[in-house]
Protein backbone atom coordinates (compact mmCIF):
# COMPACT_ATOMS: atom_id res chain seq x y z
CA UNK A 1 0.00 0.00 0.00
CA UNK A 2 1.28 3.42 -0.93
CA UNK A 3 -0.22 4.97 2.22
CA UNK A 4 2.71 3.73 5.55
CA UNK A 5 1.83 3.96 9.27
CA UNK A 6 4.88 2.41 9.85
CA UNK A 7 8.55 1.32 8.42
CA UNK A 8 10.10 -2.02 9.88
CA UNK A 9 13.19 -1.41 11.28
CA UNK A 10 16.04 -1.36 8.32
CA UNK A 11 13.47 0.10 5.94
CA UNK A 12 14.30 3.41 3.90
CA UNK A 13 11.65 5.59 5.66
CA UNK A 14 12.56 9.21 4.44
CA UNK A 15 14.21 11.61 1.99
CA UNK A 16 15.21 14.96 3.17
CA UNK A 17 17.02 17.77 0.88
CA UNK A 18 19.43 20.26 1.94
CA UNK A 19 19.72 23.30 -0.31
CA UNK A 20 21.19 26.68 -0.59
CA UNK A 21 18.11 28.64 -1.79
CA UNK A 22 14.72 27.49 0.06
CA UNK A 23 12.82 30.31 -2.43
CA UNK A 24 14.08 28.26 -5.86
CA UNK A 25 13.55 24.66 -4.44
CA UNK A 26 10.46 25.19 -3.76
CA UNK A 27 9.53 26.48 -7.05
CA UNK A 28 11.00 23.98 -8.46
CA UNK A 29 9.45 20.98 -7.12
CA UNK A 30 6.53 22.26 -6.71
CA UNK A 31 6.26 22.81 -10.17
CA UNK A 32 7.49 19.97 -10.81
CA UNK A 33 6.06 17.16 -8.44
CA UNK A 34 2.86 19.87 -7.50
CA UNK A 35 3.30 19.39 -4.13
CA UNK A 36 2.79 21.62 -1.18
CA UNK A 37 6.03 22.64 0.67
CA UNK A 38 4.55 25.19 3.71
CA UNK A 39 6.67 27.03 5.88
CA UNK A 40 6.09 25.33 9.20
CA UNK A 41 4.67 27.38 11.71
CA UNK A 42 7.87 26.61 14.73
CA UNK A 43 10.17 27.76 11.65
CA UNK A 44 12.52 29.14 14.53
CA UNK A 45 12.56 25.78 16.21
CA UNK A 46 13.28 23.35 13.39
CA UNK A 47 15.89 25.43 11.51
CA UNK A 48 13.78 26.62 8.50
CA UNK A 49 12.72 22.82 7.80
CA UNK A 50 9.90 21.97 5.37
CA UNK A 51 7.77 19.35 4.65
CA UNK A 52 6.60 18.49 1.34
CA UNK A 53 2.87 17.29 0.91
CA UNK A 54 1.03 15.66 -1.70
CA UNK A 55 -2.62 15.00 -1.12
CA UNK A 56 -2.42 16.32 2.28
CA UNK A 57 0.25 13.07 2.91
CA UNK A 58 3.87 13.84 3.76
CA UNK A 59 6.52 12.65 1.06
CA UNK A 60 9.86 14.51 1.96
CA UNK A 61 11.80 17.64 3.80
CA UNK A 62 13.66 20.16 2.83
CA UNK A 63 15.69 22.18 4.62
CA UNK A 64 18.49 25.04 4.44
CA UNK A 65 22.01 23.70 4.24
CA UNK A 66 23.45 23.28 8.24
CA UNK A 67 26.93 24.59 7.48
CA UNK A 68 29.46 26.36 5.26
CA UNK A 69 30.78 23.86 2.34
CA UNK A 70 27.85 21.36 3.01
CA UNK A 71 26.79 20.01 -0.54
CA UNK A 72 23.27 20.44 -1.83
CA UNK A 73 22.22 16.42 -1.75
CA UNK A 74 19.12 14.60 -1.38
CA UNK A 75 19.20 12.39 1.95
CA UNK A 76 17.87 9.05 2.39
CA UNK A 77 17.39 7.60 5.92
CA UNK A 78 16.76 4.35 7.51
CA UNK A 79 14.75 3.14 10.37
CA UNK A 80 16.19 1.77 13.12
CA UNK A 81 15.21 0.49 16.35
CA UNK A 82 18.19 2.55 18.56
CA UNK A 83 20.36 5.02 16.73
CA UNK A 84 22.88 4.65 18.77
CA UNK A 85 23.55 1.44 18.61
CA UNK A 86 23.56 1.49 14.95
CA UNK A 87 25.97 4.84 15.10
CA UNK A 88 28.21 1.71 17.06
CA UNK A 89 27.72 -0.88 14.42
CA UNK A 90 28.56 1.69 11.76
CA UNK A 91 32.07 2.45 13.53
CA UNK A 92 32.39 -1.14 13.84
CA UNK A 93 31.68 -2.24 10.15
CA UNK A 94 34.46 0.86 8.91
CA UNK A 95 32.16 3.42 8.72
CA UNK A 96 32.32 6.97 9.78
CA UNK A 97 29.39 9.03 11.94
CA UNK A 98 29.26 12.59 10.35
CA UNK A 99 26.65 13.23 12.94
CA UNK A 100 25.98 11.74 16.27
CA UNK A 101 22.97 10.37 17.06
CA UNK A 102 20.41 13.33 18.62
CA UNK A 103 16.97 13.58 19.55
CA UNK A 104 15.03 15.95 16.49
CA UNK A 105 12.04 17.10 19.41
CA UNK A 106 9.50 14.76 19.88
CA UNK A 107 10.12 13.40 16.58
CA UNK A 108 12.52 11.04 16.82
CA UNK A 109 16.71 10.32 17.21
CA UNK A 110 18.53 10.24 14.14
CA UNK A 111 22.26 9.94 12.87
CA UNK A 112 24.36 10.10 9.66
CA UNK A 113 27.21 8.19 8.65
CA UNK A 114 29.15 7.52 5.61
CA UNK A 115 29.81 3.98 4.69
CA UNK A 116 33.60 3.02 3.97
CA UNK A 117 32.96 3.60 0.45
CA UNK A 118 32.14 6.97 0.58
CA UNK A 119 28.29 7.21 0.30
CA UNK A 120 26.18 8.97 3.42
CA UNK A 121 23.14 7.76 4.58
CA UNK A 122 21.10 8.18 7.81
CA UNK A 123 19.32 6.64 10.21
CA UNK A 124 15.91 7.28 12.03
CA UNK A 125 14.60 5.98 15.11
CA UNK A 126 10.77 6.53 14.88
CA UNK A 127 8.75 8.43 18.00
CA UNK A 128 5.82 10.70 16.41
CA UNK A 129 7.11 10.89 13.57
CA UNK A 130 7.42 7.39 11.20
CA UNK A 131 8.33 8.07 8.27
CA UNK A 132 6.87 9.60 4.55
CA UNK A 133 3.31 8.85 4.65
CA UNK A 134 3.25 8.39 1.06
CA UNK A 135 5.55 6.03 -1.02
CA UNK A 136 5.36 4.20 -4.35
CA UNK A 137 3.24 6.41 -6.46
CA UNK A 138 3.64 9.06 -8.24
CA UNK A 139 5.34 11.66 -7.08
CA UNK A 140 6.72 10.19 -3.84
CA UNK A 141 9.87 8.13 -3.41
CA UNK A 142 9.76 4.58 -4.94
CA UNK A 143 13.36 3.91 -4.54
CA UNK A 144 16.32 4.23 -2.45
CA UNK A 145 19.54 3.33 -4.29
CA UNK A 146 23.58 3.27 -3.66
CA UNK A 147 25.99 4.37 -6.50
CA UNK A 148 29.43 3.01 -5.45
CA UNK A 149 33.14 1.78 -6.68
CA UNK A 150 33.20 -0.84 -4.21
CA UNK A 151 30.46 -2.80 -4.11
CA UNK A 152 31.71 -5.95 -2.28
CA UNK A 153 33.18 -3.42 0.56
CA UNK A 154 29.26 -2.60 0.68
CA UNK A 155 27.73 -5.35 0.75
CA UNK A 156 30.09 -6.32 3.96
CA UNK A 157 29.20 -3.28 5.60
CA UNK A 158 24.96 -2.90 4.96
CA UNK A 159 24.73 -6.71 6.21
CA UNK A 160 26.91 -5.68 9.37
CA UNK A 161 24.81 -2.54 10.21
CA UNK A 162 21.40 -3.49 8.87
CA UNK A 163 20.88 -7.20 8.59
CA UNK A 164 20.84 -6.38 5.03
CA UNK A 165 21.39 -9.20 2.48
CA UNK A 166 22.26 -8.73 -1.31
CA UNK A 167 21.55 -10.78 -4.42
CA UNK A 168 21.43 -10.04 -8.11
CA UNK A 169 18.11 -8.16 -8.57
CA UNK A 170 18.28 -8.61 -12.55
CA UNK A 171 15.74 -6.13 -13.86
CA UNK A 172 18.50 -3.21 -13.45
CA UNK A 173 20.95 -4.91 -15.37
CA UNK A 174 23.17 -8.08 -14.85
CA UNK A 175 25.19 -6.31 -12.16
CA UNK A 176 22.57 -4.47 -10.43
CA UNK A 177 21.55 -5.64 -6.93
CA UNK A 178 18.93 -5.58 -5.13
CA UNK A 179 19.54 -5.06 -0.74
CA UNK A 180 17.03 -7.29 1.18
CA UNK A 181 15.48 -7.13 4.86
CA UNK A 182 16.31 -10.31 7.09
CA UNK A 183 12.58 -10.76 5.95
CA UNK A 184 13.57 -11.42 2.65
CA UNK A 185 11.85 -8.05 1.41
CA UNK A 186 13.88 -5.78 -0.92
CA UNK A 187 14.39 -2.95 0.12
CA UNK A 188 17.30 -0.69 -1.91
CA UNK A 189 19.51 -1.34 -4.75
CA UNK A 190 23.29 -0.59 -5.55
CA UNK A 191 25.03 0.25 -8.92
CA UNK A 192 28.56 -0.37 -9.78
CA UNK A 193 29.80 3.36 -10.34
CA UNK A 194 32.68 1.63 -12.60
CA UNK A 195 30.51 -0.38 -14.89
CA UNK A 196 28.48 3.21 -15.57
CA UNK A 197 29.43 6.56 -17.75
CA UNK A 198 29.40 8.36 -14.04
CA UNK A 199 32.19 10.74 -14.16
CA UNK A 200 35.06 9.77 -11.96
CA UNK A 201 34.68 12.99 -10.02
CA UNK A 202 31.47 11.96 -8.77
CA UNK A 203 32.08 10.50 -5.04
CA UNK A 204 30.02 7.29 -4.02
CA UNK A 205 26.44 8.72 -3.29
CA UNK A 206 22.61 7.39 -2.14
CA UNK A 207 20.24 8.23 -5.40
CA UNK A 208 16.72 8.85 -4.27
CA UNK A 209 13.98 7.35 -7.19
CA UNK A 210 10.78 9.48 -7.48
CA UNK A 211 8.13 7.93 -9.41
CA UNK A 212 5.91 9.66 -11.91
CA UNK A 213 3.35 8.77 -14.38
CA UNK A 214 5.49 10.03 -17.52
CA UNK A 215 9.35 9.98 -17.28
CA UNK A 216 9.77 11.66 -20.45
CA UNK A 217 6.98 14.32 -19.93
CA UNK A 218 8.30 14.89 -16.15
CA UNK A 219 11.95 16.12 -17.86
CA UNK A 220 10.26 18.19 -20.32
CA UNK A 221 8.75 19.75 -16.98
CA UNK A 222 12.00 19.41 -15.30
CA UNK A 223 14.09 21.49 -17.84
CA UNK A 224 11.57 24.13 -18.16
CA UNK A 225 11.64 24.55 -14.70
CA UNK A 226 15.66 25.21 -14.56
CA UNK A 227 16.36 21.67 -14.37
CA UNK A 228 19.63 19.60 -15.99
CA UNK A 229 18.84 15.84 -17.54
CA UNK A 230 21.84 13.83 -16.74
CA UNK A 231 20.81 10.79 -18.02
CA UNK A 232 18.01 9.12 -20.02
CA UNK A 233 15.33 8.80 -20.44
CA UNK A 234 16.01 4.83 -20.86
CA UNK A 235 13.74 1.72 -20.74
CA UNK A 236 14.63 -0.80 -18.65
CA UNK A 237 12.11 -3.64 -17.28
CA UNK A 238 10.80 -1.98 -14.12
CA UNK A 239 10.10 0.77 -16.10
CA UNK A 240 11.09 4.30 -17.76
CA UNK A 241 13.67 6.39 -15.86
CA UNK A 242 15.79 9.52 -15.96
CA UNK A 243 18.22 11.16 -13.66
CA UNK A 244 18.15 15.15 -13.49
CA UNK A 245 19.83 17.58 -10.90
CA UNK A 246 17.94 20.65 -9.85
CA UNK A 247 18.21 24.40 -10.51
CA UNK A 248 20.97 23.73 -7.22
CA UNK A 249 22.52 21.12 -8.19
CA UNK A 250 21.06 18.47 -6.45
CA UNK A 251 20.40 15.08 -8.19
CA UNK A 252 17.73 12.77 -8.19
CA UNK A 253 16.28 10.12 -10.23
CA UNK A 254 13.14 9.91 -11.48
CA UNK A 255 10.49 6.56 -12.86
CA UNK A 256 7.49 5.61 -14.57
CA UNK A 257 6.89 2.29 -13.48
CA UNK A 258 5.99 -0.48 -15.50
CA UNK A 259 2.95 -1.31 -14.52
Amino acid sequence: MPEMTEYPAGTPSWVDLGTPDIDKTVAFYGGLFGWDIPEAENAEQTGGYRTAMSNGKTVAGIMPLMQEGQPPVWSSYVNVDDADATAAKVREAGGTVIAEPMDVMDLGRMAVFMDPTGAALGVWQPRTMKGAELVNEPVSVVWNELNTRDPDAAKDFYAAVFGWTAGVAGQGGADYVSFSREDGAGVAGMNDMRNTEIPDEIPAHWLVYFAVADADATVAKAEELGGVLRMGPVSVPIGRLAVLTDPNTSAFAVIAMTD
